[in-house]
């Protein structure tokens, strides 16, 4: 996927959101770190476009929240969590780049609740690699493209904030 499709996922997920929820009054976008913020950014950006109304905006970081934090070492690097606004009664729509085990998901949910209880989570995706990879009962509202992938191959979503290029690859896993 080039820059010029991505640029049209995000629209079209920007586009997807506001129409399910009838406007943008009560969302609450909110990127997963790292990749899901850039992503988030966009949206909400798209979304005052089309709407007019800023959408609160905020990013969570999973990392204490991970059911693999034993494997991740011994001094996990820690961001903060921003959340602009309280939830609580809010359309949350989680956004991340790809959407494989539902793992991360998870844990972003577990998180989340620890701050409120919103009305609603939404999931917004810009790759979703397919239920066939699902660990857990986790799916996507909003999905940029399904790209089925093997379990040798991965997904790497590169994004100008972080890799100075804009484009989804795949790879054999090292």
């Amino acid at each position: 996927m080039d820059s010029a499709r991505m640029k049209r996922a995000v629209s079209r997920l920007s586009s997807e959101i506001v129409e399910e929820n009838h406007g943008a009054q009560d969302l609450y976008i909110v990127g997963i770190r790292r990749r899901g913020v850039p992503l988030a950014e966009r949206i909400v950006d798209k979304i005052e476009a089309l709407e007019g109304i800023r959408p609160h905006y905020g990013i969570i970081d999973i990392t204490l929240y991970r059911d693999d934090l034993s494997t991740v070492g011994a001094n996990p690097i820690v961001n903060r969590t921003e959340l602009d606004a309280d939830i609580e009664g809010k359309v949350v729509v989680l956004v991340d780049d790809v959407l494989y085990t539902g793992r991360t998901i998870r844990a972003a949910l577990d998180q989340l609740m620890d701050f409120g209880r919103p009305k609603k989570v939404q999931l917004a995706v810009l790759i979703d690699r397919g239920r066939e990879h699902r660990e857990l009962p986790i799916q996507a509202d909003f999905i940029g493209k399904v790209v089925p992938t093997k379990q040798t191959e991965i997904i790497k979503v590169m994004l100008k904030e972080y890799d100075d290029i804009e484009a989804v690859g795949i790879f054999e896993r090292p």
